[in-house]
């Protein structure tokens, strides 16, 4: 680990650059997952797998049940914030994929069912068809589920328009306002799980009680705001639910009932429902007048609850997910919960932005630290039962709690690229330019976030310029000199257009991963095709390891200290990412027949992003290094013009 003069938890790999290693963990975890779309497509029938500490291949967990529901929802919160902060459209193809799949194969029947045309919770490891999980039943739904997905596709029509996805929206509120009944202190409005056919949940595995009716409430929200659907019925049914979750586990803290793989107790309490109702009502206080003492009490609550192991590891506090006071899940510092910590963060860091209190801001800058420990495949790491990674877990639910670091704190993002790091609306489209910022929004009205690594001159919003203002009391912009943080707010405009001067061009990246080839192949030839040629026997793909949590590129002969890459058209190389695994400081030297020589310093145990600063192109980029026997290069990175 890496850590301060205090001997406090710095961010992993580069302790010095906050930017690049909290990126580095979202943008590894969205690598893995598009490797996945491209080869096995594990998400769609697995929960979970491990991987083959050798070769680096995935392995499906054959026996747990397939988290479906929850993969779909979370995944979609991830995704939706890493389209806007890359602009990649690949994101948007893998969401709708694993969407539309569940669509097709987990749906309740549309007709004769209480439950009719809403997503099943679970499934059968392997299962083509979701139908739930055969440990605890068959043909059952868990209602907050339905509101999770259900406003999970809400949000996937905003992005793209598909009112397919919208309809399934509806389609599950629908089926929560039919199904709504009374609550009570051992009976809440919809039960935790239940058969779908006839909504009866009899005990055992079927429970009647479920805290998490915030989903449900975030599905009605968005419904009645658009104005689509039953808008009378949402609105009832909504304060009913608002009502009884403000008496009961609001006010008793009885946090139980979300997990599709436990048999329901009111003694087994979580964090993932009070602490995602408090990053509710931080990013949207206008729902509760007592939002800022809910939140604060949530905080403390998982924080100091009995319920479950936490532990301080250099002044990060990891917390678990769950537990009944003496059993818990999951393991140990170092084997779980990054996505759970995460979710601490999070909710510490927005309510630091909204508040101004310091304390929360330095809690979760240490908690998200080390979260950053857990970015791709990392073989000495172990989540959450030592042979086994959730695609829920370390692959969305993580990752897009990671990326509210950057929204509730831009300063964390990286300072020499430019990104859209939050917004009150859905992005539906975005692009990056030397000293440009383009972006669509689903809403008119809005206000966003970005980091930029140029001093804007120019902010038009749907063609008319916005002015530069002091506060955002109305429509304009503030921009902050020092940090390049720069906060928008619109009042009718959907369309913004930043320009301004420096800053620099966006790279395209060969990463390694994808196409994917196994570990140890040589490459010979081009890879990607059309891009590069790396000559015969020269270099070979590197399994994850050092300061690189997926796939990357070593020296075939290591103690050779020199290697060579071809372009296969003429492009400028601005450089790659190493990371030094040897005992001494290795000097790395890059040049090409056109251009002036660069050397680089790294130090044992180091990784850096190395930036060449050259604006021609070249033909053929050399490699030459002093003690260079351990270094590994990922992410090199390259422009056209």
């Amino acid at each position: 680990m890496i850590l301060d003069a205090e001997g406090k938890l710095l961010p992993f790999p580069m302790g010095d650059n906050t930017g690049y290693s909290y990126s580095g963990y979202f943008q590894s975890q969205w690598t893995i997952l598009w490797d996945q779309y491209n080869r096995q497509r594990l998400p769609y029938y697995y929960c979970c797998f491990d991987f083959d500490r050798t070769t680096y291949e995935m392995m499906p967990d054959p026996h747990w049940a397939n988290s479906t529901g929850y993969l779909r929802a979370m995944m979609e919160g991830f995704l939706e914030h890493l389209y806007a902060y890359s602009g990649d459209r690949r994101t948007i193809t893998f969401l709708e994929s694993l969407v539309d799949y569940e669509l097709e194969h987990g749906q309740t029947p549309a007709e004769g069912y209480a439950w009719a045309g809403v997503p099943y919770a679970s499934a059968n490891p392997g299962a083509v068809r979701y139908t739930g999980w055969s440990n605890l039943g068959e043909d059952y739904v868990e209602p907050h589920v339905v509101g999770e997905d259900g406003y999970g596709y809400l949000r996937l029509y905003e992005m793209t328009g598909n009112t397919k996805y919208l309809r399934a929206a509806i389609r599950g509120a629908d089926a929560l306002v039919k199904n709504v009944k009374p609550g009570n202190a051992t009976e809440s409005p919809w039960p935790v799980r239940c058969y779908a056919r006839d909504g009866k949940a009899p005990g055992g595995a079927m429970g009647p009680y479920s805290a998490n009716v915030v989903e449900p409430m975030m599905l009605f929200d968005e419904l009645i705001r658009l104005k689509q659907g039953n808008v009378e019925g949402y609105r009832r049914v909504r304060a009913e639910v608002w009502e009884w979750f403000q008496k009961y586990p609001l006010a008793t803290d009885t946090w139980v009932g979300y997990f599709e793989d436990t048999v329901p107790s009111m003694g087994n309490m979580n964090q993932v429902i009070p602490l995602e109702f408090a990053r509710y009502v931080l990013l949207n206080p206008q729902l509760d007048p007592e939002w800022k003492d809910h939140a604060h009490h949530i905080i403390e609550w998982v924080k100091k609850t009995p319920k479950w192991a936490k532990y301080m590891v250099h002044g990060a506090l990891i917390t678990n997910e769950q537990g009944n006071g003496i059993e818990w899940c999951c393991n140990d510092p170092g084997q779980c919960c990054d996505s759970h910590t995460a979710r601490l963060a999070a909710v510490e860091a927005l309510y630091y932005a909204k508040t101004g209190d310091t304390t929360y801001r330095e809690a979760a800058y240490r908690s998200y630290n080390w979260v950053t420990y857990f970015q791709g495949l990392s073989g000495g790491a172990h989540s959450p039962f030592s042979t086994q990674w959730w695609f829920t877990d370390q692959y969305s639910d993580g990752p897009r709690r990671m990326m509210d670091a950057f929204w509730a704190v831009p300063e964390w993002a990286p300072s020499d690229e430019s990104h859209l790091l939050g917004s009150s609306s859905v992005v539906t489209s975005v692009t990056y330019g030397r000293g440009q910022v383009t972006y669509s929004m689903f809403d008119d009205k809005g206000d966003d976030v970005l980091r930029v690594d140029f001093k804007p001159e120019f902010v038009y919003a749907d063609g008319i310029p916005l002015p530069l203002r002091k506060d955002l009391n109305g429509q304009g912009y503030v921009f902050d000199e020092k940090t390049h943080v720069l906060r928008i707010h619109r009042d009718s405009a959907r369309n913004v257009d930043i320009q301004g001067s420096g800053g620099s061009a966006v790279s395209l990246m060969v990463t390694f991963d994808d196409p994917h080839l196994a570990a140890g192949t040589v490459l010979s030839g081009q890879y990607p095709s059309g891009v590069i040629d790396w000559g015969i026997d020269q270099w070979a793909i590197h399994v994850p390891s050092g300061g690189f949590g997926t796939f990357n590129l070593a020296l075939k002969d290591a103690k050779a200290g020199k290697g060579q890459f071809k372009f296969y058209w003429p492009r400028i190389f601005v450089g790659v990412d190493v990371f030094n695994g040897g005992a001494q400081d290795a000097v790395l030297s890059v040049h090409c027949p056109e251009l002036r020589e660069m050397s680089f310093s790294i130090k044992p145990g180091e990784t850096r992003r190395l930036r060449t600063g050259w604006e021609d192109r070249c033909s053929t980029v050399f490699f030459d290094a002093g003690n260079g026997d351990k270094l590994l290069f990922d992410n090199l990175a390259y422009r056209i013009e």
